[in-house]
């Protein structure tokens, strides 16, 4: 015999006091963001084809992959606020794991574009107006510095605001790059650093977009989060009162910043009540960062479970 007990535990007070949400409280920052970047990436590009640049073409497609990863996080936020259905019982909330996927295989295709043209600008440099690259990525800085400053506030409380606002501190960073790389074009006359200055604006966006790949796909395949260390779950519940034995553990990201957990814990006194299951809710909550936890109480712990061997599921 067992108690079946099942307990979803969302504390929305401790949540709400812990977290910006970006439709609720950074959609206006979204939209800005997107009208300032949009109209930069005009402006960035026109001026790249006018004066030959291919440094400020890739930074314009760097921007405009800005532009599409804001609509996309922007969207996929906005998706995951979603009502449950009968079809999808979690609502659409892993629509911001799928964002960030899109958002890194996008980026990849975007810079292998760009550093092939780098390359054949570097074997046949072209002339360039280093004085208007100048310009236009000083433009840039301003731009992305405004946008970051729109997610400072919230970039400790959810990492789809930490993502926006390191994204565009970084971009006024690589802008920052371009205006350099301008003024050495005018001093030195070397116009192999237009393109070498693209290639490392495709090294930094490789490195972000290599850790933004990464974390997707891992995501995808319901890996634990990384904030979060099993064996550390594992103990804080064993260490419950009464509890004797725990199975059939799992913890994954239900988006990019919600996380569940299931597991049967072994009672053989039985479940002390809801207050004890709550309990655990809000232990997990404030210790592991785990908003939506399911247990299991099982009291015969010599009853085989089928699911308590770790290889199955």
């Amino acid at each position: 015999m067992s108690d079946h007990s099942d307990h979803s535990g969302h504390d929305h007070k401790s949540a709400a006091a812990g977290h910006d949400h970006a439709p609720a409280s950074f959609g206006q920052a979204f939209l800005i963001g997107t009208l300032l970047n949009t109209g930069f990436v005009v402006v960035e590009a026109g001026y790249g084809i006018a004066v030959n640049s291919v440094a400020l073409l890739a930074d314009a497609g760097h921007n405009l992959s800005d532009v599409l990863g804001l609509l996309i996080a922007w969207g996929a936020a906005s998706l995951s606020k979603r009502q449950p259905t009968a079809n999808y019982s979690y609502g659409l909330r892993r629509s911001s794991i799928l964002a960030a996927l899109f958002n890194a295989v996008f980026l990849l295709v975007a810079i292998g574009a760009i550093a092939f043209e780098a390359v054949q600008r570097l074997i046949h440099p072209q002339p360039v107006a280093g004085g208007v690259i100048m310009g236009v990525a000083a433009v840039g800085i301003v731009v992305n510095g405004a946008t970051a400053w729109l997610f400072a506030r919230g970039r400790k409380g959810d990492i789809n605001i930490r993502g926006a606002f390191l994204h565009m501190a970084s971009d006024a960073a690589v802008s920052a790059g371009v205006v350099i790389a301008g003024f050495l074009v005018i001093r030195t006359g070397w116009l192999w650093l237009d393109p070498a200055a693209s290639l490392a604006i495709v090294a930094v966006i490789l490195i972000g977009t290599w850790g933004l790949l990464r974390s997707s796909v891992t995501m995808s395949l319901d890996r634990v989060p990384e904030n979060i260390v099993p064996a550390e779950v594992v103990a804080a519940l064993v260490a419950l009162p009464g509890v004797s034995k725990l199975h059939d553990l799992h913890i994954w990201p239900m988006s990019t910043t919600e996380t569940a957990l299931t597991c049967h814990l072994v009672l053989p006194g039985g479940c002390p009540g809801d207050t004890f299951l709550h309990d655990i809710s809000a232990m997990l909550h404030d210790r592991f960062e785990i908003g939506h936890s399911t247990i299991q109480i099982e009291r015969d712990e010599h009853e085989a479970c089928l699911l308590a061997p770790s290889h199955v599921v």
